[in-house]
């Protein structure tokens, strides 16, 4: 059986924080076998389908240790299987004999469901369901996005139950006003595995595309489990998210991966208390877009102290013309986690970023950014500090051309008028 499956395996962080402690930061391996059989393209969950997203992340912590210390391919997929039988039988024997169903007794999977899900259509809104167990109307996201009406003008919420949801998404130009409603960001994620390699281009290799205007996603994490790609690694991109339709919302959302986790390609999109992890590049595209109170994870190996080695960037903005009015702007944020990282990159010549009121940690080099190693670009680039705080917000080694903003050069940056969200952001707020 192990001959025709490729093992791929990919570590979510969270983090924990305890009274007294450090934050610490769990990296749990989340496993992928899939068939070499391209042409069906059948994809093998075995027993972790069917447990929830945050018992996946805690068994696989647990192999990761094992893992780490002996990195056998084999032996890891063994303990998986092995464990999530284990889990199987155990859910079995809990389901068939603690309840103790009487002989006439029919034990249905969806008796717990709620009663009220999906509710009745409104003038205003339409609610399609989607369970991975049957449950309701649809088991996949993308066949309730097919379902939408092309260019409805109700808005059509998707909730979406607990599970991982293993299928790339395509929201199309045609389907608007669409909103994602999960369970929780540790409860309900779409997850897929492609790679710029696998799909032609890393444009095309998000998990989920959005291509539609007034897309809206609340509640629900965005993963590609792809392998993380090692030094000089080539075609190894792989986006969880890829955000090119206009007006955009994200409430409390996970993003999930290692290079290029979150295509913020272009239209104005606002996210909001959101967790977003990566390594390289980890939010770059040529969007205007507001980020408000989320966490910035990078999860670049660990750089020994003393050592200069950059191994990572939260940002590459891809503005390439003065003309353009585009940028990311974070407030309140906090950035986190492993390795020694630039606040951002210079994808193109005009790129533009600004944090503000931002925890930064130690990882931050000193120099803060980087020009794409291409001076001609420190006379047009655009990077601003203003008011951060932490071990990684001392501007005093800052590359030269970096900006520390001023009251007056900082207000364009610090709310939603940034993104013109007074015009249709606050309308999103009952959606």
């Amino acid at each position: 059986m192990l001959s025709i499956l490729s093992l791929q395996v990919h570590y979510l962080q969270f983090i924990y924080t305890s009274i007294g402690y450090k934050r610490m930061h769990l990296y749990a391996y989340h496993h992928l076998a899939q068939h070499h059989n391209k042409e069906r393209g059948q994809v093998l969950m075995m027993s972790l389908k069917s447990i929830s997203l945050t018992f996946a992340v805690a068994i696989s912590a647990v192999l990761a240790s094992t893992f780490v210390i002996n990195p056998s391919p084999s032996l890891f997929l063994k303990q998986l299987i092995e464990l999530g039988f284990t889990i199987e039988a155990h859910f079995y024997h809990q389901h068939h004999h603690n309840k103790h169903p009487s002989k006439d007794q029919i034990v249905n999977i969806c008796d717990d469901f709620p009663p009220d899900i999906p509710p009745p259509d409104t003038n205003i809104t339409s609610t399609l369901c989607v369970d991975r167990n049957g449950c309701c109307n649809f088991t996949t996201v993308q066949s309730a996005v097919d379902a939408v009406a092309n260019f409805s003008q109700k808005r059509t919420i998707i909730w979406i139950n607990s599970g991982i949801y293993y299928e790339k998404v395509t929201v199309p130009r045609n389907k608007q006003n669409i909103t994602f409603q999960g369970q929780g960001y540790t409860s309900t994620a779409i997850v897929w595995n492609d790679t710029a390699n696998s799909s032609h281009g890393t444009f095309y290799s998000g998990s989920v595309q959005v291509f539609s205007n007034n897309f809206i996603a609340k509640n629900i994490s965005f993963m590609n489990v792809a392998p993380i790609p090692g030094p000089g690694d080539i075609g190894a991109q792989a986006v969880a998210i890829r955000i090119a339709g206009d007006q955009a919302a994200f409430w409390g959302c996970g993003f999930f991966g290692a290079q290029d986790t979150l295509h913020d390609d272009r239209g104005r999109h606002y996210f909001k208390e959101c967790y977003i992890q990566g390594s390289i590049d980890f939010i770059f595209g040529d969007a205007r877009s507001f980020y408000e109170d989320c966490q910035l994870i990078s999860m670049a190996n660990p750089v020994a102290a003393g050592q200069r080695v950059i191994n990572g960037a939260v940002t590459a903005h891809g503005r390439s013309s003065k003309e353009e009015n585009t940028g990311f702007a974070f407030v309140n944020c906090s950035i986190g986690g492993s390795g020694r990282i630039w606040l951002g990159r210079a994808w193109r010549p005009f790129s533009r970023v600004v944090f503000a009121f931002t925890s930064m940690s130690d990882i931050i080099a000193p120099e803060g950014w980087n020009d794409f190693n291409d001076p001609s670009r420190d006379q047009t680039i655009f990077y601003g500090e203003y008011n951060c705080s932490g071990a990684g917000a001392n501007t005093s080694t800052r590359a030269a051309y970096v900006q520390r903003l001023n009251d007056t050069q900082a207000s364009t940056f610090l709310n939603i008028s940034f993104i013109d969200g007074d015009q249709w952001l606050l309308s999103y707020n009952n959606s």
